[in-house]
C-alpha cells in the first residue's frame, strides 16, 4: 500500500526495531530512564536550549508547552489554522483555561506581526494577560521565512511575551534553510519536535527551553498523564531517527516536487508544492471517484477539493511513479 495521507504514517525500519529492541531503560518518571536521558540531551544540544522533555505525542507536548507558559486566564495568540489552535481539540483552553487569540496566516504561513501588535491586551482587569506568541514552522508545507523568526523574536522580547514554535516538522524547515537547527531555535523560547512525522519514529515528540521552564513541564506533563516508565524503548526509536533521518528528508523534499511536476505534465492542477507536501485541486464530482479508484489500486489519499499528498521514507521514487500512472489512467476514464 502507497500512503500519501500524511507522513505520521511512516513505519519503523529493521535497524530503528533493533535499536529500540536494545536500549537499556529505566523508570523515567524518576528521571532513571538512560535512552530518554540520552535523547533529551542530545536534542538539547541540536537545539542550543538547556533541557529538553520526551512526550508521547505532538499534542500533548503543545498542551504542556502552552501550560508551561500561561496561567488559567491568561492568553496566547496563534494562527487561525494552527495546529494547537484548531487540530488538537481546544486543549489549551479546555484543559489549560487558556484563552487563545487567533489571528489570520499571511500566505507565507506568517502571523503579521502589527496584527499581532493589535491583539495584545492592555492590562485591564476585563482582558485575559497576553503572554505569548505561539508560532508554526513549517505551517501547512510551508517554511517561515529566517529574517521573519528573528523580527516575531526582537517583536516579543519589547513586549515581554515569550515565543513557542509548534515545530512538529521543523527539521523539514531546516533541511529548506540549509543551516542547522540551533540557527532557528535560537529565535525562540520554546518549542516542539515531533519524532513521529518525517523522521519516521513510532511515537514521541519533545518539548525544548530552559531548565525552569523543563522543570515546570515535568510536572504538567505528570498531571496530563504523560508520565511513562520504561519508555527508552521508544526514546530509541527517537534518538535512532535523529541520528539518521535528518538528512533523508531532502530525498522526501525532492520526491514532493517531482511529483508535483509530474502530475502537472498529466492534467492535474496543483496548486502548490512546499517540502514534502503537494496540494492538488480536484473537481468536486471526481474526488470521492478519484479516492476510491486509488485505493483499490493500493494508493491511499485523503481525497478532498483540495487534497494534500504527503512524502515520507515509506514513499520512494518508484511508488510515486505508480501514483502518476494511476492518477493518468483515473483522468482517461
Amino acid at each position: 500500500m502507497i500512503d500519501l495521507r500524511s507522513d505520521t504514517v511512516t513505519r519503523p525500519s529493521h535497524a530503528m526495531l533493533e535499536a529500540m529492541m536494545a536500549a537499556p531503560t529505566g523508570d523515567d518518571v524518576y528521571g532513571d530512564d538512560p535512552t530518554v536521558n540520552a535523547l533529551q540531551d542530545y536534542a538539547a544540544r541540536l537545539a542550543g536550549k538547556q533541557a529538553a522533555l520526551f512526550l508521547p505525542t505532538g499534542t500533548q507536548a503543545n498542551l504542556v508547552g502552552l501550560m508551561s507558559h500561561c496561567a488559567r486566564g491568561e492568553e496566547y495568540i496563534v494562527g487561525q489554522l494552527a495546529h494547537n489552535y484548531l487540530y488538537e481539540a481546544g486543549g489549551a483552553a479546555v484543559l489549560g483555561s487558556i484563552q487563545p487569540q487567533p489571528i489570520d496566516n499571511a500566505p507565507d504561513g506568517s502571523l503579521p506581526l502589527d496584527k499581532v501588535a493589535a491583539r495584545i491586551k492592555a492590562d485591564d482587569v476585563h482582558f485575559a494577560r497576553t503572554k505569548l506568541l505561539s508560532l508554526e514552522n513549517t505551517f501547512n508545507g510551508k517554511v517561515l521565512p529566517v529574517e521573519y523568526l528573528k523580527q516575531a523574536w526582537e517583536f516579543t522580547r519589547q513586549r515581554s511575551l515569550k515565543l513557542h514554535v509548534d515545530g512538529a516538522r521543523l527539521f523539514n524547515a531546516v533541511t529548506e534553510y540549509g543551516g542547522t537547527l540551533e540557527e532557528v531555535t535560537r529565535y525562540c523560547d520554546s518549542l516542539t519536535i515531533c519524532l513521529s512525522k518525517g523522521l519516521g519514529a513510532p511515537a514521541g515528540s519533545l518539548l525544548l527551553g530552559d531548565e525552569e521552564y523543563i522543570q515546570r513541564a515535568r510536572r504538567w506533563r505528570k498531571m496530563a498523564g504523560g508520565g511513562m516508565r520504561q519508555v527508552g524503548i521508544l526514546a530509541a526509536a527517537g534518538l535512532y531517527a535523529l541520528h539518521n533521518n535528518v538528512q533523508r528528508l531532502k530525498d522526501d523534499h525532492a520526491n514532493a516536487a517531482w511529483l508535483a511536476k509530474a502530475l502537472r505534465e498529466i492534467g492535474a492542477d496543483v496548486i502548490r508544492q512546499d517540502t514534502n507536501m503537494v496540494f492538488v485541486r480536484i473537481p468536486g464530482e471526481e474526488v470521492a471517484p478519484l479516492g476510491e479508484y486509488m485505493k483499490q489500486h493500493n494508493i491511499l489519499i485523503s481525497s478532498a477539493p483540495v487534497t494534500r499528498l504527503v512524502t515520507h521514507l515509506d514513499t520512494p521514487r518508484q511508488a510515486l511513479g505508480e501514483v502518476i500512472e494511476r492518477w493518468q489512467a483515473f483522468i482517461r476514464q
